[in-house]
Parts: structure tokens; sequence; C-alpha cells
């Protein structure tokens, strides 16, 4: 291709909808922020934003290169363009973009993936194994499964798109799948927290959790309908699909709320939200708009009966990763397989439009595979990290709070604001020897309950 087949409107398309992905996983760290008690929300956010940094080095060094250069055995690519080489020429081209403009757009996804994982296991890890953890995981299992998904080279490319011809339009199996069966993985590697069913841990911050969930929900746009990666008539379906398909699943979840507990409320409201945009994720391309409320009012309801499950089965999954993410992109996927229409721009048939359950296996089996894959390595990384630096932290330690222990700070000063002078809950507590050469913290934090 030559610089002269490079459409300036879809370029501009590509690197706008990779910056809304990327204020996604701001708006995650808001969600889940918001969802976790007070001594924990800033180990929540800075979970989501070391994230950002750390798999950013990555795709460009060499996660780029593996995911989408070339193809190894149909799972991963090569390192033929490790650090981005070639790249910045201007007949480095993928579609109708510059090649760098799908660089950037992938990316966001390639962050945002990990950072969803981190909610499983708030208020009990230590930021280092966290971030071991995303070193591990996602070259490990990302980069892999979103070339067997979506490196597409007319059957020569990845095993899931390319030879199974399974449906995966922005990110159901290759995003929530995978980051909700690694979540589950976590959760039961680290353990429930002290308290666990005992101790009330409502959101400190609804407010929060709201601003999260419209944040996501704005950026969402630019996660499904960006996937078009031109800006036409696919970009156009996606769009409104996604649009549908989220408002009905709030009121899925909200009915199925009121049903069960007698309110609907705040924070399912938020979570309904956030149920639709991950079911919706992988068949935004494959149904119609009305198909898209069907399927996001089932996702609604589908996912708050999920979250429950926790309970049930005795693993504390904090925020629901595994009851909306695990859960939604399953539900979404296999929803292709009866509610795709050819008429869509993914054109495939399912059950209710003449097309058999052969695409029903395609979408059941690559999310099996998927999952499966994702869950053993997550639990084995989990427990080589636990076992060596250190994954959970300390009953003592949690008790105090990970924010305290882990960066030395606290979110809110009310000490200081209640106009207590020389107090600063914000400054790292001093220390001072005791007689049997121990460290104990000469200011006892306040803030957190």
């Amino acid at each position: 291709m030559t610089l002269m087949e490079i459409n300036a409107g879809d370029t501009a398309w590509v690197l706008a909808s990779a910056a809304l992905v990327m204020l996604m996983t701001p708006g995650l760290a808001f969600f889940y922020g918001g969802m976790v008690r007070m001594k924990s929300v800033l180990n929540m956010m800075m979970m989501s934003f070391i994230t950002i940094a750390v798999v950013t080095i990555m795709w460009v060094v060499v996660g780029y290169s593996l995911t989408f250069a070339g193809d190894t055995g149909h799972v991963v690519g090569d390192l033929s363009e490790v650090g981005l080489k070639g790249l910045m020429s201007p007949d480095a081209v993928s579609g109708s973009t510059p090649t760098l403009a799908f660089v950037a757009f992938q990316l966001m996804f390639a962050i945002i993936t990990p950072a969803l994982i981190s909610g499983a296991i708030a208020d009990r890890a230590t930021f280092r194994g966290w971030i071991a953890f995303v070193v591990g995981w996602t070259p490990l299992v990302y980069f892999p499964v979103a070339h067997s998904v979506w490196f597409l080279q007319d059957g020569e490319g990845g095993w899931i798109g390319d030879k199974l011809k399974a449906v995966d339009f922005a990110g159901g199996t290759a995003v929530h799948v995978n980051a909700g069966a690694a979540a589950l993985a976590l959760a039961i590697v680290l353990g429930k927290r002290i308290g666990w069913k005992k101790d009330p841990m409502r959101p400190h911050s609804l407010p929060l959790v709201i601003l999260g969930g419209g944040l996501l929900w704005f950026g969402w746009f630019g996660f499904n309908a960006g996937s078009a990666l031109s800006a036409g008539t696919t970009a156009a379906v996606t769009f409104v699909n996604t649009q549908a398909a989220t408002a009905a699943a709030v009121i899925g979840w909200l009915i199925i709320e009121r049903i069960r507990h007698g309110k609907a409320t705040t924070l399912g409201m938020a979570s309904g939200a956030v149920a639709g945009l991950v079911a919706i994720t992988p068949s935004c391309g494959a149904v119609t708009p009305v198909g898209a409320i069907i399927l996001g009012l089932l996702a609604g309801a589908v996912c708050c009966f999920a979250v429950s499950l926790k309970y049930k089965f005795g693993f504390d999954d904090s925020l629901d990763v595994v009851g909306v993410h695990l859960v939604g992109g399953l539900f979404g996927s296999l929803m292709i397989g009866l509610l795709g229409t050819a008429a869509a721009p993914s054109a495939v048939n399912g059950l209710f439009y003449g097309g058999g359950v052969s695409q029903l296996g395609k979408q059941a089996l690559a999310n099996l595979v998927v999952g499966v894959y994702s869950f053993v390595v997550a639990f084995i990384l989990g427990k080589v990290i636990d076992k060596t630096i250190g994954f959970r932290v300390t009953e003592d330690d949690e008790v105090t709070g990970v924010d305290q222990v882990e960066h030395a700070e606290t979110a809110y000063d009310f000490l200081g604001a209640s106009g207590l002078r020389g107090h600063t809950p914000l400054a790292r507590p001093s220390t001072a020897e005791t007689e049997n050469g121990t460290t104990e913290t000469s200011e006892k934090e306040g803030a957190n309950a």
C-alpha cells in the first residue's frame, strides 16, 4: 500500500477512539476506587494507573510485535517489529490508516485488560506483587490471546479469528473473558479478605462509582465503534448497538435488584451499565439494534444474579469482576450464536436467523479455551509471586489499610479539614525505635476506619 491510500477521516477516527479507550482506564480507577473502603481507595486506583505505565513500555518494546507482526503457529506473532521497527515510515499502513495509529489503538486494549483484573483482589494485594503479575500475565496471556482473536490473514492468522471463525468484534473473549478468568484465579490465590461475609464492606463513595461508570460508558464508544477502524457504516452500527444494549442492561439489572432486594440502587445502576457494555463488546457488530436491546436486557439480569455466585462458591471477588466481566463477556459472545445476523457487519447468522448451532459452538469453544488458559496461567503466576516476593499483605497491614502501608498516604484528610493544627496525615508517618529494635508508627491513621 502507498501513502495515498491513507484516509484522513479514518485516521482521525482511530486516533480519537484510542484516546477514548485510554480514558477508560482512569474511568475504571474511579469506578473501582469508589467501590472499595476508604483505607484502600488510593491503592485501588494506583493499580489501574500503574498498568498504563507498565503495559505501554511492554507494548512498544515487544508487545505489538508479538500480537500483530506475522504469525507463529496461529497463536502468537513474531519479533520482526520489536521496538516498532520500521513503523514510522510513510509506507507503514494498516488498512486505511498509518500503522502507528493502529498500534496506539490496540495499546489501549492491552492496558485495560489486566487493569480489569485488579478489582478481584482489592484491599489485600501488595503493589509490587501486582506489578509483577502485570509484567508476567500480559505477555504470557494477553499478547497470544489477542493475536489468536484479532490477527486476521485470510485463514493464515490467529486460530480463533481466522481458523475457528469465532466472532469477537471488540474484546468479549480477548478482553473480558480473558481478564475475568484471571481475576477468578487471583481471588482464589490471595484468599478472602479479613471479615469477608461478616464485616460490612460497602463502597466508600458512590459518586466516584457513578463518575467512573460514566467515563467507562463514554470511552466504550471508542472501544466498540473504534474497532471498526474506519469512519463508516460499521462504526455507526456498533455505536448505536453499544448505546442500546447498555441502556437496556441498566433496566435489566435494576428490575432484578428490585425484585430480589426491594430497592433499585445507585451501585446497581452503574454495575448494570458496565455489564451491558461488556456483553455488547463481542457482539456489537453481529446484531441488530433491537437484538442489542434484547441482549442488554438479558445481560443486566444475568450479571445481577451472577455477582452473588461468589457467596455460594466461597471465593472473594472483591468488586465482582467475575460476575460482570467473565459472565458478561461469555454471555455476549454466546448470544452471537443466537442473535447474530448476516445483515450486521460481522455477517454471521445465529440460530434465530437460520444459522443453526454452528456459530454458537464456535463461540463456546473459543471462550472455553481462552478462559481455561488464562485461569491456569494466572493461578500459577499468582502462586509464584506470592511464594517469592509476596502478593498478599499481612493481616495487620490489611487491617491498617493498604493505602497507608503500601503508599504512606490516605485518600481523605479529615483531621486536617477539621482544623487540627500540625497534623499532616498525608505525609509519610515517622517511626521510632522500640526497646526490642523494631519500629512503631508515631502517628496513627485517623481517616480510614
